[in-house]
């Protein structure tokens, strides 16, 4: 309770900071309009009775879901479903699931706001993805007897190391939860050494590798593959963080040194940061996707300054870095660029995607490039062998391909999870 109360005193002390951090305008970073009540509990009722809340945060955990969100609605077609995220790209890809889900912004974790909510929506479940752990969202549901289901669940060393240090705060936190769906055992032999019971514990793989592409991504990457030139050397820098753009130009420095007429197609994690990119990259000569320009010769670097369209990009590219990973970010998932066939590159700070990278990395079909330096080398490397970026893609798509099965593993437990809870 005192870790509550504690809690609770500075989230009110800091409410202004996080309005500011989350409703001041930026360019290149859409609004939210007159919706921005909702995160505060103040939403409009949807009529649906006792639907099953689904939370994911952002456009990441949404893409995620929703081929599960699809395969639960083919199984149970008359389940309402309640889907909530905290940020509108999500919020956008979340309207992309039509009339399969009703959305709304989720409440910020303060008691009134999530109380609010839950008067509202009356939910029969919470199911979050990832490992989302606000306090009085779980101490909400917890006096309302509402089952909480973590799909995706993943807890780094790091992070257990730290709850490890406040294990009263942990039990406190993880005491609502009903059932974590984990990505991999030792995430749940983490979760397991914070007290978690085993029964609470399954292991059903990440549901993020059943990621499948159809013909019209291979078929959009191939025509911008035409345009931005079929015979010179292309690779993307993709997810890139302020700190990180500099790095992977310093990068390119190296690389253009040796195969001069290499192009790089980079996209920042952040629209907001779109405009400042853009900045940096004008000497090389930069192309803008949303300007729709031409890309020539002597243009060295074509610039994602879309939403969405990561994929076809990446389809388009001879190999991929991934950013969040040359400062520490902690990484971003290499699963889109293995699934396409793609050669991953990854900074040493991919600690958020640990497993994942490990057996990309294992298995041949990523490597760790140390800083920029090395990740120019590498890059030089793979762009002037082909055999070697055919063996190193073919490999992470293996990965990719023999860890598939998890959304079907997700969709049993918690349909039975439906039965019983």
């Amino acid at each position: 309770m005192i870790y509550r109360l504690l809690y609770n005193l500075l989230i009110h002390l800091g409410l202004p900071l996080a309005l500011l951090a989350l409703y001041k305008p930026k360019k290149g970073k859409p609004g939210f309009g007159k919706r921005w009540a909702e995160h505060l509990g103040r939403a409009p009722a949807t009529g649906q009775e006792a639907p099953l809340w689904i939370h994911a945060v952002s456009v990441g955990e949404t893409l995620a879901i929703s081929p599960f969100i699809r395969a639960l609605k083919a199984e149970q077609p008359s389940l309402p479903i309640l889907l909530t995220t905290t940020t509108r790209t999500g919020a956008e890809q979340a309207a992309k699931l039509g009339d399969l889900v009703v959305h709304r912004y989720a409440p910020l974790d303060y008691p009134w706001a999530v109380s609010a909510f839950l008067a509202t929506f009356k939910p029969r479940a919470l199911w979050v993805m990832e490992t989302e752990l606000w306090p009085n969202w779980l101490a909400a549901c917890e006096a309302r007897h509402l089952p909480v289901t973590i799909l995706n669940a993943r807890l780094s060393e790091r992070s257990c190391q730290r709850y490890a240090r406040f294990l009263g705060a942990f039990d406190a936190l993880s005491r609502p939860l009903t059932h974590l769906l984990c990505q991999h055992q030792d995430d749940a032999d983490r979760f397991h050494r914070l007290g978690i019971g085993r029964e609470r514990l399954a292991v059903t793989g990440s549901i993020k590798f059943d990621i499948q592409f159809g013909d019209e991504v291979q078929a959009r990457g191939r025509a911008l593959r035409q345009q931005l030139g079929q015979d010179r050397p292309v690779w993307i820098a993709a997810s890139t963080h302020q700190g990180e753009d500099e790095q992977v130009l310093a990068a390119f420095d190296r690389v253009l040194k040796v195969h001069p007429s290499a192009l790089l197609i980079l996209v920042p994690r952040h629209p907001e940061r779109f405009a400042r990119v853009a900045e940096l990259c004008a000497p090389y000569g930069c192309v803008l996707r949303t300007a729709g320009s031409a890309v020539g010769e002597s243009d060295k670097i074509y610039l994602g300054d879309t939403m969405g369209e990561l994929p076809l990009m990446l389809a388009a590219a001879d190999l991929a870095f991934v950013g969040g990973s040359l400062v520490k970010i902690g990484g971003h998932n290499l699963l889109e660029p293995a699934a396409l066939g793609k050669p991953c590159l990854t900074g040493p700070a991919y600690f958020n995607f640990s497993d994942i990278t490990r057996q990309l990395v294992a298995q041949g079909g990523a490597a760790v490039v140390a800083d920029a330096d090395a990740l120019g080398d590498k890059v030089i490397t793979l762009l002037g062998d082909a055999g070697a970026r055919r063996q190193m893609g073919e490999q992470a798509r293996a990965v990719v391909l023999r860890n598939q099965g998890a959304l079907a593993r997700t969709l049993s437990h918690c349909l039975a999870a439906l039965e019983n809870d």
